[in-house]
């Protein structure tokens, strides 16, 4: 083969490669169209947080006359220093609230009151509940509740992925994909599955991160314990199954082609 026949197949080897690694704007950019939907949102969807079995609350009462209120609040605990915060609530510095596990039935034992119900419940519903409760003992009680066990799971084709701690009850998928550093360029935006456990029961949803309309869906708000997993692309999905020294030997190979034809020169 002559030296223009080989560079010219060289070069269409190479415009094949460049044609085939094209990547589309629809497969990459997110909720492509969002302005000619976004006066269609719904705005009924609960976004707040609901109470389940096995999830730990802090809950502090207070009152105009403190010690009326010290008889429904759990000892405070001593940190030694240096040790880890849970939920990052702490009271002095080295003492923090203890916490509530929810049982299985979705009752707490809670000082006074006993066997109380909260699973269900958001973090409003429960605080409002306690004070009605509370105000027959004490007058103007203040009840403040905090889920502190809300952890999401971000796996896949994300630039950071791990298991992350959530400091407020507002959790959207877009937000836990920025804490895994967002989806690497292998990851396909149209198929991110979300899991989750609910009333018992594993459900999970396939979610279009460049359809405007995924910001509907309920499982666009992460709720505790949520896993999203986001699949490779088609190429990324082919190139495990190739040698992972190709590339070493594609540039032998173009070093060789590049020998022949200055010798054939």
């Amino acid at each position: 083969m002559k030296s223009p026949q080989i560079i010219r197949t060289v070069l269409l080897i190479l415009l094949l490669c460049l044609t085939f690694s094209c990547v589309s704007r629809k497969e990459i950019v997110y909720f492509q169209g969002l302005d000619q939907v976004e006066n269609q949102l719904d705005e009924n969807i609960n976004t707040s947080l609901k109470i389940k079995p096995n999830d730990l609350l802090t809950i502090s009462v207070s009152a105009p006359e403190q010690e009326a209120a010290l008889p429904f609040n759990l000892p405070v605990v001593g940190v030694p220093q240096g040790g880890a915060e849970l939920g990052g609530l702490s009271v002095n510095g080295r003492q923090q609230l203890q916490t509530y596990l929810v049982d299985s039935d979705g009752n707490i034992e809670f000082p006074v009151l006993g066997t109380t119900e909260v699973a269900g419940l958001n973090r409003q519903e429960l605080s409002a509940k306690l004070k009605s409760q509370i105000s027959e003992y004490v007058q103007d009680p203040i009840v403040n509740v905090r889920i502190v066990n809300f952890q999401v799971s971000v796996l896949g084709e994300v630039n950071r992925p791990g298991t992350f701690d959530v400091k407020d009850e507002y959790l959207s998928l877009s937000k836990a994909l920025g804490l895994a550093g967002d989806l690497s360029i292998y990851g396909r935006r149209d198929n991110v599955l979300v899991m989750r456990e609910e009333n018992g029961q594993k459900i999970h949803a396939y979610l279009d991160l460049t359809d405007p309309a995924v910001i509907n869906s309920p499982f666009y708000y992460l709720q505790q314990n949520d896993v999203v997993y986001v699949e490779p692309n088609g190429a990324q999905i082919q190139s495990a199954s190739y040698n992972r020294n190709a590339g070493v030997y594609i540039s032998i190979a173009s070093v060789l082609i590049s020998l022949a034809v200055l010798i054939t020169n």
